[in-house]
C-alpha cells in the first residue's frame, strides 16, 4: 500500500509540473509532492535530506549560471550581441535563424544546456526586437531544441551527463570518441527539422538598419565573466572536478565586480533571478528518492539485463528510446539519477550506457518539461512576454526529437 501511495503522489506532483494547473510556478507542485511524502511518512526525513543533497552540485551550477545571465541582461550585453547578429544577417531571416542556431551550439557545448536556456533566450528575444521580427517564436524555439540536441558534445554540456556516469566519467578524448558523431547527427538533424517546420517565418524580411550601441564597462566585464566560466568548466571537466562550485564562484565574482563598477545594488540582480527553479529541482530529487524505495531500480536493472541477454543491439534501441520517453514523464535529471543507478547495478556495456545518455539528453526535446533546461527556457520566455503551449511544443517535439534520436542512436553503430 505504501508503494502505491508513493507512486500516486509522485505521479500527481510530476503531472502538476508538466500541466501547471492554475498557471502557478512549477516548483509549487514538486515541493507539495515532496511535502506530502514527508507528512504521510512515505519517506524518512533523513532520506529526504539525502535526496536533496544529491542535487547540491546542480543547485550551485544553476546559481552561478542564473547570476551570470541576469548580470549580463542588466548590463545590456544581450542587446549588444543581438544587434551584431542581426546586422550579420543582412536582412535574411534564414541567415539569422542559422546564426542563432550556431551560437546555440557553441553556448550549449561550452557552457551547458541550462546556460543556453538562461543566457541565450533573452539574447534571441533582443535580436528579434532589433530585427523587427513579426513573430519571434521560431527563433526562440532554437534555444530550447539546441539546448538538448547539443548537450552531449562534451561532459560539461549537460549536468545530467555527470549524473549518468557518476565517479566513472570517461576522459575527454574517450568521451569524444563515443559521442562526437552522435552529437553531430543530433545537431544537424534537429536543425533541418526545425528549419522545415518553421520555414514560413523565412518569408518575412528583417530590418537591416541596426543601430550598434557601445557596450558598457559592466557589459564587457559580464562578457569576460561568461568566457572565464566556459574556460573554468572545461578545466574542471578535464580534471574530473564537479562543475557546480566553480560555476557558482565565477558567477558570484563576475556579478560582484560588475555591480561594484556600476555602483548598483545587488538587489537588482537578486530580484531578477528565477530562484523558484532551486526548490523545483530539490522537490524532484526527493520524489526520486522516494520512488527508489519502491524497488524501482532493482526492477529496471532486471529488465535491462534481460533485454541485453536477448539482443544487445535491441537493448541499445530499447533503452535509448524508453529513457527518452521517461524523461518527459519525470524530467531528465531525476530520470538520469535512476538510470545511472540502474547502469551501475547492471554492469551495462559501453554501447548501452551511450544509448541511455543520448536518451536522457535528447529525449527532453519532446515536451516542455523533459529537462530542466526547457523549464528554464519557459521561465525565460515568460519574462519576454512570450508563451508556448505544451501541446504546440509536443507537436513539434514529436517530429524533431524522434528524427534526431533515431539518427543519434543509429550512429552509435558506426
Amino acid at each position: 500500500m505504501n508503494h502505491i501511495i508513493i507512486w500516486v503522489i509522485s505521479f500527481l506532483a510530476i503531472a502538476g509540473v508538466i500541466i501547471r494547473p492554475f498557471k502557478v510556478t512549477e516548483a509549487i507542485y514538486a515541493v507539495s509532492g515532496a511535502g506530502m511524502l514527508l507528512i504521510l511518512q512515505m519517506i524518512k526525513p533523513l532520506d529526504a535530506i539525502s535526496g536533496v543533497a544529491k542535487g547540491i552540485d546542480v543547485y550551485l551550477f544553476l546559481i552561478g549560471m542564473m547570476l551570470l545571465a541576469e548580470t549580463a541582461r542588466e548590463e545590456k550585453l544581450f542587446d549588444w550581441l543581438a544587434a551584431h547578429a542581426t546586422r550579420m544577417a543582412k536582412g535574411s531571416s534564414a541567415r539569422l535563424f542559422l546564426l542563432i542556431y550556431m551560437v546555440g551550439v557553441v553556448v550549449t557545448t561550452f557552457l551547458s544546456n541550462d546556460a543556453t536556456a538562461v543566457v541565450l533566450t533573452p539574447a534571441v528575444a533582443a535580436a528579434a526586437r532589433s530585427a523587427k521580427v513579426r513573430n519571434p517564436l521560431p527563433y526562440l524555439l532554437i534555444c530550447a531544441f539546441i539546448a538538448n540536441a547539443a548537450s552531449f558534445v562534451l561532459p560539461i554540456s549537460n549536468p545530467a551527463n555527470l549524473v549518468i556516469y557518476g565517479s566513472k566519467m570517461p576522459s575527454l578524448l574517450h568521451w569524444l570518441s563515443l559521442y562526437l558523431i552522435p552529437s553531430i547527427c543530433a545537431i544537424v538533424v534537429t536543425y533541418f527539422m526545425l528549419y522545415i517546420t518553421q520555414r514560413k517565418c523565412f518569408k518575412d524580411k528583417i530590418a537591416t538598419e541596426i543601430i550598434l550601441l557601445d557596450l558598457s564597462p559592466g557589459g564587457k566585464t559580464a562578457f569576460i565573466g561568461i568566457g572565464a566560466t566556459a574556460a573554468v568548466l572545461l578545466l574542471a571537466s578535464a580534471m574530473d572536478i564537479q562543475l557546480g562550485l566553480p560555476t557558482a564562484v565565477t558567477g558570484i565574482i563576475t556579478t560582484g565586480i560588475v555591480l561594484l563598477k556600476a555602483k548598483k545594488s545587488p538587489l537588482i540582480v537578486i530580484k531578477g533571478v528565477s530562484w523558484a527553479v532551486l526548490p523545483l529541482v530539490a522537490g524532484l530529487f526527493i520524489i526520486v528518492e522516494a520512488l527508489s524505495k519502491t524497488g524501482l531500480v532493482q526492477h529496471l536493472t532486471g529488465a535491462l539485463n534481460t533485454a541485453i541477454s536477448h539482443s544487445s543491439t535491441g537493448a541499445v534501441w530499447l533503452s535509448g528510446s524508453a529513457v527518452a520517453m521517461v524523461c518527459n514523464l519525470m524530467n531528465n535529471l531525476p530520470a538520469g539519477l535512476i538510470a545511472g543507478n540502474v547502469l551501475q547495478n547492471a554492469h551495462a556495456p559501453e554501447l548501452i550506457k551511450s544509448s541511455v545518455l543520448i536518451g536522457i539528453d535528447l529525449g527532453p526535446n519532446l515536451s516542455v518539461t523533459g529537462s530542466l533546461a526547457t523549464i528554464l527556457w519557459i521561465v525565460a520566455l515568460r519574462r519576454e512576454n512570450q508563451e508556448v503551449s505544451a501541446w504546440t511544443f509536443l507537436k513539434l517535439g514529436s517530429v524533431i526529437m524522434t528524427s534526431a534520436l533515431i539518427a543519434a542512436l543509429a550512429s552509435l553503430f558506426i
